[in-house]
């Protein structure tokens, strides 16, 4: 391990960006420079969420009800976004392992005419079916009367989703998560901003309401977007797009949509997992659906990170798979696992101590608080295994092996997790308390799977 005195250079150097041959530099400096940025853009992210649902939180529980569930949906769209993301990261770090950069350019155009192709299907397709949606999840008549202009508007801006994270994916996968760092920095920034401006308004300028939190999201998002194409064309960069790489291959889109099936895979079931938990969680209520919305960011504030720690070893697998050193790729990854278990287990300790008051920061009404506070004690009980297996996951994707955490999420997520919750839930009458017994469960059981299916190292002889 780096020695102590030497952590603020490494800090300093990881936010500074200096681009670094990662398959010849110490592991332990490698993982901590790569999990910085990544670890900080994910913070972002998280104080995002949290910020964004402290403002909707004064808008009522039907606003907090219409966000949850929208963004129910948006896990599917979210799902497509990542899993392009993941082939992103897997090519380009192959690439990049290789020393083969002008072909990491020619991926990453392909890449992104991937994704708004797709953003605009899905897009398109959301933002019309907005009310039906919502309905369908079990909206009330006065959240979806609420909420369908915020779903609308949030579903038409996709294409910005899509491109911050597929973008990002390529930047991380060439050794750069300084640029995805900032990128999701100036994005979440700007949304930060706006949210209070757009939703109350300003003097005598008024307010939109919920809208204005969707137009907020998407405008930053989209200011993201921008400040990542300009780092991509400015040629100052190791993965850069130039007039001779962006010609348009239907064999590489081939082989981005083959690669990117598993990982939108991987998404699409847990995703779907948790539209379904969503689903029963608005069987006790429209509170009771705020509280569980609550809980949520707030476990996503500290999940986020931890996926940002997790990201180091993508790329680290990748490169170093591409650099013919299987075995260092390997050891990256359960140095990586350790660092990640020692913090999900603080975090732990501190919503078991602490979840009541963290939940009522977001809300007055006591049943809120009362079942946000039960999900973030139950839920964080298996933390520990959550930080085992996000390294796992990231490890199989970094490799290109996106088909196995698909197939382990449809075993665990689906044959297990949806039916114990159900069983808890109603037919045992366990209630909302229930569903997070079964999610602390299933996610822990799924770490030790994947666990020991990498030790087989199957992973080592993906090409891509």
């Amino acid at each position: 391990m780096p020695k102590l005195q030497d952590f603020p250079q490494l800090v300093w150097a990881a936010i500074k960006g200096k681009e670094q041959d990662y398959t010849m530099l110490g592991i332990k400096h490698s993982i901590i420079l790569l999990a910085i940025p990544m670890i900080l853009e994910m913070m972002m992210e998280s104080l995002f969420a949290i910020v964004d649902i402290f403002f909707v939180g004064k808008l009522g529980a039907n606003a907090l009800a219409t966000v949850g569930l929208t963004e129910s949906v948006l896990m599917i769209i979210y799902a497509v976004g990542m899993g392009i993301s993941i082939a992103a990261t897997a090519m380009v770090s192959r690439r990049v392992g290789e020393k083969n950069y002008s072909e990491a350019g020619s991926i990453t155009f392909q890449l992104i005419v991937t994704g708004v192709a797709l953003a605009l299907l899905m897009g398109g397709l959301a933002t019309f079916f907005a009310a039906e949606t919502l309905a369908l999840l079990g909206a009330a008549p006065e959240v979806i009367a609420t909420g369908v202009t915020y779903a609308q508007i949030i579903f038409a801006g996709n294409v910005a989703i899509i491109l911050l994270f597929l973008i990002n994916g390529a930047f991380r996968g060439a050794g750069q998560p300084h640029l995805a760092m900032r990128a999701l920095w100036l994005a979440n920034g700007a949304n930060i901003i706006l949210d209070p401006l757009l939703i109350f308004g300003l003097g005598s300028i008024e307010g939109l309401g919920l809208a204005g939190a969707a137009w907020a999201t998407t405008i930053g998002r989209s200011i993201g977007v921008l400040y990542q194409l300009y780092h991509l064309f400015n040629g100052k960069h190791l993965l850069k797009l130039t007039r001779e790489n962006m010609v348009l291959s239907v064999g590489v889109i081939i082989r981005i949509l083959k690669l990117a099936s598993g990982g939108v895979g991987q998404y699409l079931i847990d995703s779907a997992s948790w539209i379904f938990l969503t689903r029963l969680m608005a069987e006790f209520g429209s509170s009771a659906l705020a509280g569980y919305t609550v809980a949520f960011r707030i476990i996503m504030f500290t999940l986020l990170p931890a996926w940002g720690l997790s990201s180091a070893a993508a790329t680290l697998v990748g490169q170093n798979l591409g650099a013919q050193k299987a075995k260092r790729a390997e050891l990256a990854v359960w140095l990586t696992a350790r660092y990640n278990m020692v913090f999900m287990a603080a975090v732990t300790l501190v919503f078991i101590l602490f979840g009541e008051h963290l939940s009522d920061f977001f809300t007055d009404e006591a049943v809120v608080i009362s079942v946000a506070t039960e999900a973030l004690q139950i839920i964080t009980l298996g933390y520990v295994f959550f930080g085992l297996g996000m390294v796992m996951v990231q490890a199989f994707n970094g490799a290109g092996d996106t088909r196995t955490p698909a197939a382990i999420n449809v075993v665990v997520l689906w044959l297990i997790e949806i039916p114990l919750a159900y069983l808890l839930a109603l037919y045992f009458h366990f209630g909302a308390t229930g569903i997070f017994i079964a999610i602390a469960f299933c996610h822990s059981f799924h770490a030790l799977v994947s666990g020991w299916l990498f030790r087989r190292g199957t992973w080592k002889r993906i090409k891509v």
